[in-house]
C-alpha cells in the first residue's frame, strides 16, 4: 500500500493508546508500529522518531483540552478563585471521562521523562507561561491588604492549587471510580487552605 493512504490519525490515535497504558519509555518503537497495524519504517515516514511521534501525539491532547475544557472562555470577566474553582471541577470531570489523556498529559507535565525535558521545556514553554500569565491578568482584580506583594501573593496561591490539583490526579489515576462526593469533599479540603492564605491564620 502507497505511504500517502495511510491516515496520520488513525497512527496518532493508535500510538497515544499505547503511551497512555506503557509510558513514554516503557513503549518501544515495535509496540507502536504493532498498535498502529503499520511497519516502523512507513511509521517513521509520517514522523522522524519516537520523541516526535510522543510530541505530536501531546499536541492533539492538549489542543483537544483546551477547547472542550474552554479555558479561553473561562477567564472572562470571573473572579479569580471563581475561575480556578469552576475551572477545577471541568478539568477534573474531563479527565475522570478521558483517562488515558490525563495519563499522557500527567507524565508529560508532572513526571516528564528525562529523555523529554528539553523538548517539552523548549516547546511548551511559552504556552505554560501564557496560561499563567491568564490567571496572573485575572489576580490583578483581588484586593490585597496594604503591604502585601502581589506577586508573592499570586505565588503563594498558585503553588496551594498545584499541589492539591497535582494530587487530585493522583488520586484519580489510582481510582477512577470517584464519587461526586470525593470532589466534593476535595474541594472543601482545598478551599480551607485558600481561606487560610486570602484571611491569615493569626488571631
Amino acid at each position: 500500500m502507497p505511504l500517502q493512504l495511510y491516515d496520520k490519525d488513525k497512527i496518532l490515535d493508535a500510538c497515544f493508546d499505547v503511551f497512555a497504558i506503557h509510558g513514554y519509555a516503557s513503549t518501544s518503537t515495535t509496540m507502536l508500529a504493532e498498535a498502529a497495524g503499520i511497519s516502523k519504517a512507513l511509521i517513521f515516514h509520517h514522523f522522524n522518531n519516537k520523541k516526535d511521534l510522543y510530541l505530536s501525539v501531546l499536541d492533539r491532547c492538549i489542543e483537544k483540552g483546551r477547547i472542550e475544557m474552554g479555558f479561553d472562555t473561562l477567564l472572562e470577566n470571573q473572579d479569580f478563585f471563581e475561575a480556578k474553582e469552576k475551572f477545577s471541577i471541568i478539568k477534573f470531570n474531563y479527565y475522570k471521562k478521558n483517562p488515558k489523556l490525563m495519563k499522557v498529559m500527567r507524565e508529560a507535565f508532572y513526571e516528564t521523562p528525562a529523555e523529554l525535558k528539553t523538548e517539552i521545556r523548549n516547546k511548551y514553554g511559552m504556552l505554560l507561561a501564557g496560561n499563567e500569565k491568564e490567571w496572573e491578568r485575572l489576580f490583578e482584580k483581588v484586593g490585597l491588604r496594604e503591604g502585601v506583594n502581589r506577586e508573592q501573593a499570586f505565588r503563594l496561591v498558585m503553588l496551594t492549587l498545584d499541589y492539591f490539583d497535582n494530587k487530585y490526579l493522583a488520586d484519580l489515576e489510582n481510582n477512577n471510580d470517584f464519587e461526586e462526593v470525593y470532589l466534593n469533599e476535595f474541594l472543601s479540603e482545598r478551599n480551607s487552605f485558600l481561606s487560610m492564605i486570602r484571611f491569615g491564620i493569626e488571631r
